[in-house]
């Protein structure tokens, strides 16, 4: 156990290197510069060079990105570039925020994919069965973008039964009732691809395992149809329903900064959008790889319940 998580540590900082790397470079192709994007653009040419000296811009590639992994491993993720504020101060509060949010959808998934996936393998072929399918191929292709602006025009403005955007009432703050009304939509239009794909595969799953000689004899013994698919058919089904449903958060981190900036989430997809717009560098790179650790967390410990729910992997994952 202690090699495999010190082997997974080890990849985790591998990655974090190979994705603070990449975007660090990436971010040199946007065009403009952080000093005129702070100063304004009517600023001279020596406040402008006198900022870039001060905030470290004038110095060369390497050596900045040297000195961001020395201040990282120091626990410094630096300041931000237009608030001047340290970036830890910023990013946490909306990482939590992006957390509950992927919370709940990844919660809406499981509650609504797995029911779906099992009762269309048990109905194989059937009107229920097809038609969830084409559902969810139908899910699986829709933009998040423009499914988040569909249910704000039908749920929010039509009907006006949910809140269009933030995470509580501006005028009249409540508590987790108001949270949830405003965590409604934002979760459904993030869940809505994962949702499609875990539901796929567990159809998948499933219908391979009720094709088996064992659920045959579970059948002849007379126990019951629901015994049979959730007790013992869907139990051998979750090992690679985990493992997809660990794949799908990456997804999840990923889209819900589409969903943030339509739905106006104070999470860090939105604070991405802003500071990438605004070329704050620090910031972006922080939420970066907030997002980058998050899944290879989340991740780990799905392959860890895997090989906890399939003997047969528990010497793979080192359980």
């Amino acid at each position: 156990m202690t090699r495999v998580i010190g082997s997974r540590l080890f990849s985790t900082a591998l990655v974090l290197f190979g994705v603070s790397l990449v975007v660090f470079l990436l971010l040199q192709l946007v065009p403009g510069d952080p000093a005129v994007t702070i100063l304004g653009s009517g600023a001279t040419a020596s406040a402008v060079a006198e900022l870039r000296s001060e905030l470290g811009l004038d110095r060369a590639l390497p050596i900045q990105f040297f000195d961001y992994l020395g201040g990282l491993l120091q626990g410094d993720l630096g300041r931000s570039l237009t608030v001047n504020a340290p970036v830890t101060d910023i990013m946490v509060p909306r990482f939590v925020n992006t957390m509950i949010l992927t919370g709940a959808a990844l919660l809406l998934c499981i509650v609504i994919a797995v029911p779906l996936g099992v009762i269309a393998a048990h109905k194989q072929y059937s009107l229920f069965d097809r038609m969830s399918m084409v559902i969810s191929m139908a899910g699986a292709s829709v933009p998040v973008y423009w499914f988040g602006l569909l249910l704000i025009g039908v749920f929010a403005i039509t009907l006006g039964w949910l809140p269009t955007s933030g995470m509580y009432d501006p005028r009249f703050p409540g508590g987790v009732g108001d949270l949830l009304a405003h965590l409604v939509l934002p979760a459904i239009a993030a869940a809505l691809v994962p949702l499609a794909v875990i539901a796929r595969m567990t159809r998948s799953v499933m219908i391979d395992i009720l094709a088996q000689d064992y659920i045959r004899t579970l059948r002849a013994s007379g126990l019951s149809t629901s015994s049979v698919l959730w007790r013992h058919a869907l139990r051998n089904a979750l090992p690679p329903i985990v493992n997809i449903t660990g794949l799908q958060v990456g997804y999840l981190l990923g889209g819900v900064v589409f969903v943030e900036v339509v739905f106006g989430w104070p999470g860090l997809g939105q604070q991405l959008y802003t500071s990438i717009t605004q070329r704050d560098i620090p910031v972006v790179q922080a939420g970066v790889l907030f997002i980058a650790l998050a899944f290879v967390i989340i991740n780990l410990v799905a392959d860890m319940a895997v090989g906890l729910l399939d003997p047969r992997t528990r010497r793979a994952v080192g359980v």
